[in-house]
C-alpha cells in the first residue's frame, strides 16, 4: 500500500545512496592517482570531503529527483546524472580554487569527473530498476480512480495496468453512465459517490477524464480533491484525437497548451548544440577530412570523370535551401537532383557503392555543419523534390525542419536510412524525426553518433 511517508522514505534512500557512490568514487580515485596528485587532498582530507558533500546538496537543488517519479525514461536518467555530476564538479572545482588548491587538483578534478558520470549514472539506472521491481512486487503504489468512462478514460486505464512498474493500483470507474456498468472493468458507482469511496479508501490520486460540458462537475471534484489532499488531475478532452505529449505554458493566469515539446527552443541547449557542432565538425575537418579528401579526390577521378563533390540543393531548418556537399559517388547524370538512388543503381561507381555503405560519402557535410546549415545530429536534409513531393503527402512532414538538418539522425540508426519505396515508408521516417525534435537531448546525439560510428565498420544494408 501506499504512504506517503514512504514516498519521502525512498526519495532520502536514493539521496543517502548518491552520497555513498559519490563518496567511494572520490576514495577510489583518490587511492588510485596517488599522492602526486592528491597530495593538497591528504592534507585537508575532512574538509575537502566535507565541501564535496555540501556541493551535492547545492547541486540536488538545481537537478532534483526524478527517479522516484511513475514515468522516468532511462535516457532522461543518464541525461539528468550528467547534469547533477556537472554542477556538482564545477561547483566543488570553483571552491578549491578559492581554496588556492584547485589548479593543483586539475588532474583529479577531471578524472573524478568523468569517473562519476558512468558509474554515478549507472548507479541511477540501477536504482531505477530496483525501484520498478519493488513496485512490481505490490509496493510503493498509489491507489487512483478515474471519473469518466470514456475513450480517453479506457486509454488511460489501458497504459496504468500494463504496466505496473509505474505504481498505480486503478481502483476502478465512476461514470454516470449506468449502461456501462457491465462494460467497463470495475465500475464503482456515479459520480455522486466519488466523495464517500475516495475518503473509505485512501484514494492517493484522481484522474478525471470527463468532456468539458461537464465542467461544473469537474470543478466539484477539483474542490473536493484540494479540501481532502488528494492530488487531481485532468485528461483534456481533445486527447482522444490528438496523441500529443502537449506542454502547458502560461501568459499571466491563461494556461496555453502546446502540441510538442521541444528542448531545443531553450536557448541553453541550441548554444550547447552548436558549441559541439563547432568542436566536433572542427576536429573531424583538420584531422581525418584532408587525409580522406586527398585518397579519395584520387581514386573519385581514376574510377569516373567529373568533379570531387557533389552539391544538391536541400531543405534545410525552416524551409530555407542551402548547398550539401558529398564525395561523389554516381557517374554525372541529368538526374541527380530529382532521382533517388536506388539499389544496384547503374548510376553509381563501384568507389561510391563502398562510400555509401560505410558513410565517408558524407563527410564533406562537416563543412555544411560548420558553416551553420546542417548539424552533427539532425533530420537528414532532403532534396528539393522530396520536399515539394511528400509535404503534400505526410501532415508531419514540414515539422522534420523545425530543426538543423544533421549528418546523421534518429531515423537513419534506427533503419530508416537509405531507398523510401513505400508512403509508409517515408511516413515511418518523418514520425522518427519529429519524435527527435521533441526528445532532443545532448545525450541522445551522443548515442546517435555512437551507434552511427558502429554502423560505418558495421557497414549499412539499407544505404545504397
Amino acid at each position: 500500500m501506499f504512504n506517503k511517508k514512504h514516498g519521502y522514505l525512498i526519495q532520502w534512500l536514493i539521496g543517502i545512496g548518491d552520497l555513498i557512490v559519490l563518496n567511494l568514487l572520490f576514495f577510489v580515485v583518490h587511492y588510485e592517482l596517488g599522492n602526486v596528485y592528491t597530495l593538497a587532498i591528504a592534507q585537508n582530507l575532512r574538509e575537502v570531503l566535507l565541501l564535496l558533500n555540501f556541493c551535492y546538496f547545492f547541486a540536488l537543488f538545481f537537478v532534483p529527483f526524478q527517479l522516484h517519479m511513475s514515468v522516468v525514461y532511462i535516457d532522461k536518467i543518464v541525461q539528468r546524472a550528467f547534469l547533477l555530476v556537472t554542477f556538482l564538479i564545477f561547483l566543488f572545482a570553483t571552491c578549491l580554487i578559492f581554496l588556492n588548491i584547485g589548479d593543483i587538483l586539475a588532474t583529479f578534478i577531471l578524472v573524478y569527473y568523468v569517473v562519476a558520470i558512468v558509474f554515478f549514472s549507472l548507479w541511477r539506472v540501477f536504482v531505477r530498476v530496483m525501484l520498478k521491481m519493488y513496485r512490481r512486487k505490490g509496493y510503493n503504489f498509489k491507489r487512483i480512480i478515474i471519473v469518466g468512462a470514456g475513450k480517453n478514460g479506457m486509454e488511460l486505464y489501458r497504459v496504468m495496468k500494463d504496466d505496473l512498474a509505474y505504481g498505480f493500483i486503478v481502483m476502478g470507474f465512476f461514470d454516470d453512465n449506468v449502461a456501462l456498468k457491465d462494460v467497463i472493468p470495475n465500475y464503482l458507482g456515479n459520480t455522486d459517490e466519488i466523495k464517500d469511496y475516495v475518503l473509505e479508501n485512501n484514494i492517493d490520486e484522481i484522474y478525471c477524464t470527463l468532456p468539458g460540458t461537464q465542467d461544473e462537475k469537474i470543478l466539484k471534484l477539483l474542490n473536493f480533491a484540494e479540501k481532502s489532499m488528494v492530488r487531481f488531475y485532468i485528461v483534456p478532452e481533445f486527447f482522444r484525437n490528438v496523441k500529443k505529449s502537449l506542454v502547458i505554458e502560461m501568459m499571466e493566469s491563461i494556461p496555453l497548451l502546446s502540441i510538442r515539446r521541444e528542448p531545443l527552443q531553450a536557448v541553453y541547449n541550441r548554444a550547447l548544440k552548436r558549441t559541439f557542432d563547432i568542436v566536433f565538425s572542427s576536429v573531424v575537418l583538420l584531422t581525418v577530412y584532408p587525409l580522406l579528401y586527398l585518397v579519395l579526390s584520387i581514386l573519385i577521378k581514376i574510377t569516373s570523370p567529373g568533379p570531387i563533390l557533389f552539391r544538391q540543393r536541400r531543405t534545410g531548418i525552416y524551409g530555407q535551401e542551402f548547398e550539401c556537399f558529398k564525395f561523389r559517388t554516381m557517374r554525372v547524370n541529368p538526374e541527380a537532383d530529382t532521382l533517388q538512388a536506388v539499389k544496384d543503381d547503374p548510376r553509381k561507381t563501384r568507389l561510391g557503392e563502398f562510400l555509401r555503405k560505410t558513410n565517408l560519402d558524407e563527410f564533406p557535410q562537416f563543412i555544411n555543419v560548420l558553416l551553420g546549415d546542417m548539424s552533427v545530429v539532425g533530420p537528414r536534409p532532403h532534396m528539393l523534390k522530396h520536399t515539394e513531393q511528400y509535404s503534400a503527402l505526410i501532415d508531419k512532414y514540414m515539422v522534420r525542419h523545425l530543426v538543423k538538418p544533421g549528418v546523421t539522425g534518429w531515423a537513419q540508426v534506427t533503419g530508416y536510412r537509405g531507398e523510401t519505396k513505400t508512403l509508409e515508408q517515408m511516413e515511418g521516417r518523418v514520425k522518427r524525426d519529429v519524435w527527435y525534435i521533441e526528445n532532443w537531448s545532448f545525450i541522445l546525439d551522443l548515442k546517435i553518433i555512437i551507434v552511427t560510428l558502429f554502423n560505418m565498420f558495421q557497414g549499412e544494408r539499407n544505404a545504397y
